[in-house]
């Protein structure tokens, strides 16, 4: 009996050790390598400083990273003859960008560790965060452990990234396929109170929207005509290089530039928080923060699943 107990115990207790090694924690790198997280920061506030746009292209590259096959370092692959790029995917295409930055970020990592200890996964999390604190938005304590997916999807990509033109069911369901809820989506949207978008993603909606304040539509058409001008860019909201409740307050005005961002506030579920955010930006960094650390959780590979690669841009 006495033996019996003694081995449920050591079974007990190693399996509280596995569960500790397979899950993530802002902890993970804090003996290994605590010069990481530091170095990370730097390059990342020096990016941000040189261009603020770059805070929001790394903010998306976490979150485009994520939802495709979880938080893996997917995107960041470039194709080989096994697969093509998820960089070429229709959400990624002329449109993801900074991965210069996560070179850099990578090198200088790998050099302050001594070797190649934080994952590419990891890098796209942390700097994440470290973008929105640097155009003055929350933080938040990074779970870290994620390890680097050798594969890629185009085709998954294309089928579960969200689309520009997504209305609220098709954007609920596409969040709750990911383990997110209606607050998430919401909150995760808030994103686009940094950066711009390209006159070929919302150029269907400033032309033949109904949902649309007639100023704003106009506006935008100056920057973004019925042909041409693809590539023109136009800010999200009036403060594109500053975390703020801006995007929110222009959705209750009708100012939306995506059609995906107008339809949080377009007479349904999500109109009451929206509402919230835009009046208490204390409620929305709060909401952004957990709801980014659920994002960071989508099925990361941990322990001996995936490697931590010495190139970002392609597998070991």
């Amino acid at each position: 009996m006495a033996s019996l107990s003694t081995f449920l115990l050591h079974a007990f207790l190693w399996l509280g050790l596995a569960t500790t090694a397979f899950s993530l924690s802002p902890k993970f790198y804090d003996r290994v390598c605590p010069q990481a997280l530091p170095a990370i920061r730097r390059i990342v506030q020096a990016a941000v400083h040189r261009e603020p746009r770059m805070g929001a292209s790394l903010l998306r590259l976490h979150f485009h990273d994520c939802f495709v096959n979880g938080c893996d370092g997917s995107l960041l692959l470039d194709s080989t003859p096994a697969f093509e790029t998820e960089k070429n995917a229709r959400g990624n295409l002329n449109s993801v960008r900074g991965f210069e930055v996560v070179d850099q970020i990578k090198a200088e990592v790998d050099r302050v560790c001594g070797r190649p200890t934080v994952s590419c996964a990891d890098i796209l999390a942390v700097a994440a965060r470290d973008s929105v604190v640097a155009l003055g938005g929350p933080t938040w304590k990074v779970r870290l452990g994620r390890r680097d997916s050798t594969t890629a999807s185009r085709a998954l990509a294309d089928s579960v990234l969200p689309s520009a033109s997504m209305d609220l069911p098709a954007l609920i369901d596409n969040f709750k396929n990911q383990g997110l809820n209606q607050r998430d989506l919401v909150a995760l949207s808030g994103g686009h109170t940094l950066g711009v978008s390209r006159c070929l993603i919302f150029r269907n909606r400033i032309y033949n929207a109904t949902n649309i304040d007639p100023a704003f539509a106009k506006e935008r058409r100056a920057t973004c005509p019925r042909t041409g001008g693809n590539a023109n860019l136009a800010p999200f909201d009036p403060t594109p290089a500053k975390f703020d409740t801006a995007y929110f307050k222009n959705l209750v005005k009708q100012r939306g530039l995506l059609t995906s961002d107008q339809a949080l506030f377009n007479g349904g579920s999500t109109d009451k928080l929206v509402k919230t955010y835009s009046s208490n930006p204390d409620v929305f960094w709060h909401d952004f923060a957990k709801s980014m650390i659920k994002m960071g959780n989508i099925k990361p590979s941990t322990g001996k699943q995936g490697q931590i690669r010495v190139n970002c841009r392609k597998a070991n």
